[in-house]
């Protein structure tokens, strides 16, 4: 992740990032600490396996916490307000029909730490996301796939 592109968020997923980054730098922490500590107890840390597996935990958990660190100072809270109503923006859900079927399927939009497309969140850099952005109701979207070209209809945006 760049240290200066902008990283958009709802203000629910700011607030889980925000939730996030104090969770791990409260509770968290203080836990690997602990671990490492109690391995070291042990007495000689040069084969021991526990405090191996806590500075490697230790590891993650740095990494995790700059990388939260870097969302929140490049975090740009999405606002819809300005965009006309059926116009699919980040933030917005729309609901999309493929062509050649009745099947409607539903999707929000959202910055790349908050996509998860098992819930229907996409995001706004994914293919799908890049081709349904700024598109209006009755207007088709072209997704470029490893299978091909699909396209969809924008049915409704919400």
């Amino acid at each position: 992740m760049s240290n200066n592109q902008p990283v958009f968020l709802t203000p629910e997923g700011l607030k889980k990032v925000k939730d996030e980054l104090e969770y791990l730098t409260t509770v968290r922490r203080r836990e690997v600490a602990q671990m490492i500590a109690e391995a070291k107890a042990e007495g000689d840390i040069s084969e021991n396996a526990g405090y191996d597996e806590a500075k490697t935990a230790q590891g993650f958990l740095e990494g995790r916490i700059r990388e939260l660190e870097t969302i929140l100072k490049n975090a740009k809270v999405i606002s819809d307000d300005n965009a006309a109503p059926d116009v699919v923006v980040i933030g917005r859900t729309v609901v999309v029909r493929e062509e050649g079927s009745d099947l409607e399927e539903e999707y929000t939009i959202v910055g790349p730490p908050e996509a998860d497309p098992s819930k229907g969140k996409i995001s706004n850099e994914s293919p799908m996301g890049r081709a349904l952005l700024n598109k209006r109701v009755g207007e088709q979207a072209v997704v470029v796939s490893p299978g091909g070209e699909i396209v969809f209809e924008i049915v409704k945006v919400k």
